[in-house]
């Protein structure tokens, strides 16, 4: 685990000396990312979204649509901060020959991987056509369900990648069991998620503050569905030992939700992940919220509404954690 997870995040000495009546700003910031042309395309509309439908609704309660994809693709530049610009840390070597990502979503991690290992094969397996039809000429994306029976040959894969799939899961078991038979002997499998629940080292985090209490319904929906909103650096190094990995390495550290950290990388990560605070408790919330919980739509959008503003308010200092666990498969060796 890593020590900067273990300190307390210092507030940036201006916020303190000047708490502010005024909210953060979140403009600024442009980004767009365009859409596979796919045959197979079936959607349903709720609450303003676009959500996916054809592996079934509730395979991944998360909208599809291009604001979706935007903040997947904002999201994915606060993993970066984070891993000081690295895609993946585990030790895969210079020259893999195949890499598959699980539920690649706009496929910006797969492309970036293709980008940065140009002899390697990169799959993107996801269960909408959502990514971009230009990518690298070593890159490519196959729309399948995780949970199902892989279609991969065995001991193929130099190393698979699983970020934020927490939400979308529910055969934990059957998902790394097939990726331990597709992985190579040697081969590595990284697992990458966000902590389901909020922190404050300054206690200016209330009981019913708008992002815990967005967090709680979340999990208790997300339980509800058999699947776990607040996974731990713990938790996923037991799921990888079940499936008979080896050598795991956890790595955890914190994720400010908005810039009033003093470390000025914290404070980056903050900026950035403001960003997507308005559209991000939608996109998490409204679906469990209506479907699995029985909320009005109206009370649901208020919850959200809710997180956003205990986010956007300058006087509270919230954070998640975030974990990053990797295991290798024996050798035949071994």
């Amino acid at each position: 685990m890593s020590s900067s997870a273990q300190a307390a995040i210092t507030v940036d000495p201006a916020v303190l000396e000047h708490p502010s009546d005024e909210d953060y700003a979140t403009s600024g910031y442009d980004t767009s990312t365009a859409s596979l042309t796919n045959s197979i395309r079936e959607y349903a509309f709720e609450n303003g979204r676009r959500y996916h439908t054809y592996f079934g609704a509730d395979k991944n309660p998360l909208p599809t649509d291009e604001t979706e994809q935007d903040r997947l693709d904002v999201h994915h530049e606060v993993f970066l901060i984070l891993l000081d610009r690295k895609l993946h840390r585990a030790p895969i070597g210079k020259s893999p020959n195949r890499i598959l990502d699980v539920g690649t979503g706009t496929g910006i991690w797969a492309i970036d991987m293709a980008d940065k290992y140009p002899s390697a094969e990169v799959i993107g397996v996801d269960l909408s056509p959502i990514q971009p039809g230009w990518v690298p000429p070593n890159c490519r994306f196959e729309l399948d369900d995780a949970e199902l029976d892989w279609t991969f040959r065995p001991d193929y894969f130099d190393f698979i990648h699983i970020r934020n799939l927490s939400q979308a899961v529910t055969k934990w078991e059957k998902v790394l069991s097939e990726a331990y038979r597709c992985t190579i002997p040697g081969g590595y499998i990284e697992l990458a998620e966000l902590g389901g629940v909020a922190h404050s080292d300054d206690g200016s985090m209330s009981p019913d503050n708008g992002v815990k209490v967005f967090l709680s319904l979340l999990d208790s929906g997300l339980r509800k569905m058999g699947r776990v909103a607040s996974a731990t650096g713990e938790s996923l190094r037991a799921n990888l030992e079940d499936a008979g990995f080896v050598d795991i390495d956890i790595f955890t550290c914190k994720q400010p939700l908005a810039p009033w950290a003093h470390d000025k990388k914290l404070k980056q990560v903050g900026a950035v992940a403001l960003l997507s605070a308005p559209t991000g408790f939608h996109a998490y919330g409204m679906a469990v919220f209506t479907r699995v919980l029985g909320m009005d739509p109206e009370e649901a959008d208020m919850v959200c509404k809710r997180a956003t503003a205990a986010v956007m308010n300058k006087n509270n200092h919230i954070y998640t954690y975030f974990y990053v666990v990797h295991g290798q498969k024996p050798t035949e060796k071994e």
